[in-house]
């Protein structure tokens, strides 16, 4: 996994719908699911929400406590 990708779970608000402006990494994981039936949509958003759903489906949402509070690279 690319942290920098990571990263982006913890940075990146969800620009549209029910949970416009939450981070994606704060998603619940029903709404998660709801895309991985209905389809993510496309480009990087979609492959965001697709990671995510995978972390969250697998138990591994501590893999981005360390992320969130990391200070920003230069």
């Amino acid at each position: 996994m690319n942290p920098d990708t990571l990263k982006l779970l913890v940075t990146r608000s969800m620009p549209f719908g029910k949970y416009q402006g939450r981070l994606l990494a704060d998603l619940p994981g029903d709404y998660l699911a709801w895309f991985a039936r209905k389809g993510f949509p496309p480009g990087e958003l979609g492959g965001l929400l697709a990671l995510m759903h995978e972390i969250d489906h697998n138990g591994l949402i501590d893999l981005l406590k360390p992320l969130r509070s990391a200070p920003a690279r230069r």
